[in-house]
């Protein structure tokens, strides 16, 4: 049976530690509440943005061509998987991870590459030899993320794809926010950029265009992939910030019910020490 002594260590460690993660809960929160006002300023933009390019797209020429709409064939895939550079975030990075591992399951027979946004995507996929032609780290490690960072992912996510005639698709991986307790897995074809046309029964938005559509269409481009890596990492910054304060939270109630049983222990061992005291004063008296 450990000693009194002992116990009172034991309360005092799990004390310190339960103060800890109450003050990583707090600041999870003040980083997911700035996170999340990002996040829903983002989406309408980023949702203007599909719809005038689907609006655009249905007014050029049948033989217009760039080089982000080329269509390849299906044999090499990039992966640009945006993970957190930091855990105590429960299984934030670990279900990031294990959806970028279950689709590359899933099309065995590919050859893959990968860009990670975040150290521990790099960290798992590395030690699985997996080609990385850039990686960037840090991004995100003060709870948010800038959009001068997402221009630079995208101009050498950009510049690779049309250089390398190899690659035939890039997929984008993230977190999606919905709320603290619920985040959402995405993953999403982000090159070559699909073509859609608009349904004959939808209403068309009316544009005044001063330059021609085609040319309007062809600088858009390289902003759409911007539009959505930036996305990306801002969705993935506020479900960090959410699974890390529900993290928090769970194992702050965890040591207040350990420290309870703690406690409990403790004064069985401080009472069952009395009684064998007294029991021994008692058999002392009456051994004299």
């Amino acid at each position: 049976m450990p000693s009194l002594l002992d116990m009172r260590r034991r309360i005092r460690s799990v004390k310190s530690t339960q103060q800890i993660t109450k003050a990583m809960k707090m600041v999870a929160a003040a980083k997911l509440r700035r996170a999340q006002e990002r996040v829903v300023a983002a989406r309408p933009f980023a949702q203007k943005m599909a719809e005038v390019l689907e609006n655009l797209s249905a007014r050029i020429t049948e033989d217009f061509s760039h080089p982000l709409l080329d269509v390849r064939g299906d044999e090499k895939y990039l992966i640009v998987l945006v993970t957190a550079d930091r855990g105590l975030c429960g299984a934030f990075n670990a279900n990031l991870i294990k959806t970028a591992h279950n689709f590359m399951q899933e099309h065995q027979g590919k050859t893959f590459q990968m860009i990670p946004i975040g150290r521990k995507g790099r960290d798992f996929f590395r030690r699985r030899r997996i080609d990385f032609p850039a990686e960037y780290i840090n991004l995100t490690a003060k709870g948010r993320a800038e959009y001068a960072d997402a221009v630079v992912i995208a101009k050498d996510l950009i510049k690779l794809f049309i250089e390398d005639k190899s690659i035939d698709k890039v997929f984008l991986i993230y977190s999606e926010f919905k709320s603290v307790l619920s985040q959402r897995n995405v993953i999403q074809q982000l090159l070559p950029i699909e073509r859609k046309n608009l349904e004959q029964d939808k209403p068309q938005a009316e544009y005044i265009f001063e330059q021609p559509a085609d040319e309007i269409f062809g600088r858009l481009l390289p902003k759409q992939v911007e539009t959505q890596i930036y996305r990306a990492m801002l969705e993935s910054v506020a479900s960090e910030q959410g699974s890390r304060m529900t993290a928090m939270d769970s194992a702050s109630k965890n040591a207040g019910e350990l420290i309870e049983k703690l406690t409990l222990t403790m004064n069985r061992i401080r009472q069952a020490t009395i009684t064998k005291e007294i029991i021994e004063v008692v058999s002392g008296a009456s051994a004299l």
